[in-house]
């Protein structure tokens, strides 16, 4: 069972500290940016991949020499950075992958990093988006535990697919019940636990959790 850092080159000031994550993490994989972001947390560095359009020649020689594969590719392509480490990942056959630097900066290039984690759903790779703020997850229905962080006291519920149908929520201080939700209804959103975990499900739809803080 292998899991899976990436790191792309989003904002720094994004990023919470990657070293708490060094005993979840087996390997570590940079995209452009995202490597001097690894080496600069004293990580081993797997595999540092992107066009390095971001770097300035002193990062780019540091990372070269420090990744244990490096692979460079042009600036005009059919795939973001982002979206070449992920494959990379994938490549690894793993079991989770957490994904940071993904958010922060632009617009698309966040929307479009948040629609990946649909795609290792459907390979059934487990994978959150992790930045300073927030914690986001993607899931297909059924039934799940979700455990309080005090850091990120907030949990939000929101349409990834609409409607999502059944949708239940146990041991939260706003519950539900068997409820339906569409796009762009906020019902789901701020909502805490009452105790040290819950529980939610859904039967229909495709739901993105997210836990957050102010």
């Amino acid at each position: 069972m292998v899991s899976v850092g990436i790191v792309a080159g989003g904002p720094k000031d994004s990023l919470p500290e990657l070293s708490k994550y060094k005993k979840e993490i087996d390997v570590w994989i940079g995209a452009d940016q995202g490597a001097k972001y690894i080496v600069d947390s004293n990580l081993t560095l797997e595999k540092a991949i992107g066009d390095f359009d971001s770097l300035d020649e002193e990062s780019q020689i540091t990372v070269r020499k420090l990744a244990v594969s490096y692979e460079q590719h042009p600036r005009e392509k059919d795939a973001t950075d982002f979206e070449l480490a992920l494959l990379a990942a994938i490549d690894l056959k793993p079991t989770k992958i957490f994904l940071f630097g993904v958010t922060g900066g632009r617009m698309d290039h966040t929307l479009i990093n948040v629609q990946q984690l649909y795609r290792l759903r459907t390979l059934e790779i487990e994978a959150s988006i992790i930045d300073y703020n927030n914690h986001v997850t993607l899931y297909f229905p059924g039934k799940y535990e979700i455990q309080m962080d005090e850091n990120l006291p907030y949990i939000s519920f929101i349409p990834f697919s609409s409607p999502i149908h059944g949708l239940t929520l146990d041991h939260f201080y706003y519950p539900l019940q068997n409820k339906s939700v569409h796009w762009s209804n906020s019902l789901c959103i701020s909502n805490q636990l009452i105790g040290k975990k819950g529980t939610f499900s859904f039967d229909e739809g495709i739901l993105l959790v997210i836990k957050s803080r102010d």
